[in-house]
C-alpha cells in the first residue's frame, strides 16, 4: 500500500512538472501568434501606402464602414482620389495559412499534454533515492549527513546545465549519483522539447510567409497576368503540399510520444516487401538505377505497413541526396542472425561528426543544407521511431562523396 502511495504522488509531480512546461510552450506559441498579427498588421499599412501613386500628396487617412464586411482603409489625396483597400479581402488572403498555423500549434500543445509519463520516466531514480534515505535513516549515524545533503539540494541552480548536487560525503554517493542523473535527463529532455517547437515554428512560418508573399503578388499584378497567375498558383500548391506533410509528420512523432500509434503486428515476408518497393521506384524515378539483391523468402514479424513505410523513407532518402544516374542498392538478407534490409547509394554522403545526428528532428547535414534538395528533416525520425517500435536497430555506414549505407536489422 505504501508503495502505490509512492506512486501516485511521483505521478502527480511528473503531471505537475509536465503541464508547468506545457503552459511555457503555450506562452512561447501565444508570443510567436503576436510577432505575426503585428507582422500582418505592418504589412497590410504598408500595403495601403503602396498603392498611391509617388509624388502624390496624402491629405487624409481613415478608415470607414462599421459592420466588418463594409470596413474599410481610406487614402485620400489632394485632387481628391481615394485609393484604399477592404479588410475582408486581406482576411481571405491570410485566412488559411492561419488556420493551418493554428492546427500545427494545436498539434504541438495536444502533444504536451501526454508527457507525464516521460516525465515520471525520467523520476525513477527518485525511487532509488528514497529507498536509499530510507536505508539512511536506520544506519546508526550522524543526523547532520541529511542536513548536509539538504542544504546542497536547496543550493542547487536549476538553470545552470552544470549544476550537480556534492556533498563529498561517502555514504551519500549513491543518493547524489541518483539525483544528478534524474537532472540531466530532464535537462535534456526540457532542451529537446524547446528545440522541437523552436523548429517546428520555424519550418511552418517558412511556407507560409511564401504563400503570402504570391498571395500578396497575386492580388497586386496577377489578376491582369497569365504568367505571373500560373506561377503563384504553382508555388502556393506547392507549399501547401510541404506543410501538408509536414503537419502529418508531426501528427504521426506526436502520436508516438504519447503511445497512440497503433501497431498491427503479423508474419510477412521482406524480401517479397522490398521487391515491391524496388519496382515501385523504378517505376516513380527513372533518373537513377535501382538494383534489388534478395531471393530468398525471408520471413519477418512486424506492423508490415510500417516496415514499408520506413523503407520508403529510406529509399526515398538515398534518391534525394543522390545524383543523377548513380545506382541505388535494396536488398534483403540476414545480418547478424536477424530478418534485415539494406538501402545503399553513391551520393553526397556524410561525415562521422553528422551521421550520430541524422535521427534528431528536423536534422540536416550541412551538405543538404547548401543544396537546393527540399525536406522537413523528419523522415528519418518518423524511420527511426517505427524500426524503435519493433525492437530493431539501424546501422550507418557514410562517408563525404562516396554515399551511404543503412542497414536495417528487425
Amino acid at each position: 500500500m505504501e508503495k502505490r502511495k509512492d506512486t501516485n504522488r511521483m505521478t502527480s509531480i511528473a503531471r505537475r512538472i509536465n503541464m508547468e512546461f506545457w503552459l511555457r510552450q503555450f506562452g512561447d506559441l501565444l508570443l510567436i501568434d503576436l510577432v505575426l498579427v503585428i507582422g500582418a498588421a505592418v504589412t497590410f499599412f504598408l500595403y495601403g501606402e503602396g498603392v498611391v501613386p509617388q509624388g502624390t500628396e496624402v491629405v487624409d487617412r481613415y478608415f470607414t464602414g462599421t459592420p466588418f464586411e463594409t470596413l474599410r482603409y481610406v487614402i485620400e489625396t489632394e485632387n481628391g482620389t481615394q485609393y484604399g483597400y477592404y479588410f475582408r479581402d486581406l482576411f481571405a488572403l491570410l485566412k488559411i495559412p492561419a488556420i493551418v498555423l493554428l492546427i500545427a500549434e494545436a498539434v504541438i500543445l495536444i502533444s504536451g499534454l501526454f508527457g507525464a509519463g516521460r516525465v515520471r520516466q525520467m523520476m525513477r531514480p527518485i525511487a532509488d533515492m528514497a529507498l536509499r534515505a530510507e536505508q539512511l535513516a536506520c544506519q546508526p549515524f550522524d543526523s547532520g549527513k541529511v542536513q548536509n545533503m539538504e542544504a546542497a539540494i536547496r543550493r542547487l541552480d536549476p538553470d545552470n546545465p552544470d549544476a550537480h548536487v556534492t556533498t563529498g560525503d561517502q555514504d551519500l554517493q549513491s543518493l547524489e549519483i541518483a539525483i544528478n542523473n534524474m537532472l540531466d535527463r530532464m535537462r535534456e529532455s526540457r532542451m529537446q522539447q524547446e528545440r522541437f517547437v523552436s523548429d517546428a515554428s520555424h519550418e511552418l512560418r517558412t511556407p507560409i510567409s511564401v504563400i503570402q508573399g504570391y498571395v500578396n503578388m497575386l492580388d497586386r499584378w496577377g489578376k491582369e497576368d497569365p504568367q505571373i497567375l500560373s506561377e503563384a498558383i504553382e508555388a502556393i500548391k506547392n507549399e501547401s503540399e510541404h506543410m501538408k506533410s509536414l503537419i502529418e509528420q508531426l501528427l504521426f512523432l506526436a502520436r508516438g510520444d504519447s503511445g497512440r500509434n497503433t501497431l498491427e503486428f503479423a508474419d510477412f515476408d521482406l524480401t517479397e516487401m522490398v521487391r515491391d518497393v524496388w519496382e515501385e521506384s523504378m517505376m516513380i524515378d527513372d533518373s537513377h538505377q535501382y538494383v534489388f539483391e534478395g531471393s530468398e523468402p525471408l520471413m519477418a514479424y512486424g506492423d508490415p505497413a510500417m516496415v514499408k513505410q520506413s523503407l520508403r523513407i529510406l529509399v526515398q532518402n538515398a534518391s534525394k541526396y543522390s545524383r543523377p544516374g548513380d545506382t541505388i542498392r535494396l536488398a534483403a538478407l540476414r545480418s547478424k542472425g536477424r530478418p534485415a534490409y539494406i538501402i545503399q547509394d553513391e551520393g553526397i554522403g556524410m561525415a562521422e561528426s553528422e551521421v550520430v545526428h541524422v535521427f534528431e528532428r528536423f536534422y540536416r547535414s550541412d551538405a543538404a543544407r547548401n543544396s537546393r534538395i527540399g525536406g522537413t528533416g523528419l523522415g528519418l525520425s518518423i524511420a527511426k521511431w517505427i524500426v524503435d517500435a519493433h525492437k530493431g536497430e539501424i546501422e550507418i555506414l557514410s562517408r563525404p562523396e562516396f554515399g551511404t549505407r543503412f542497414t536495417v536489422r528487425l
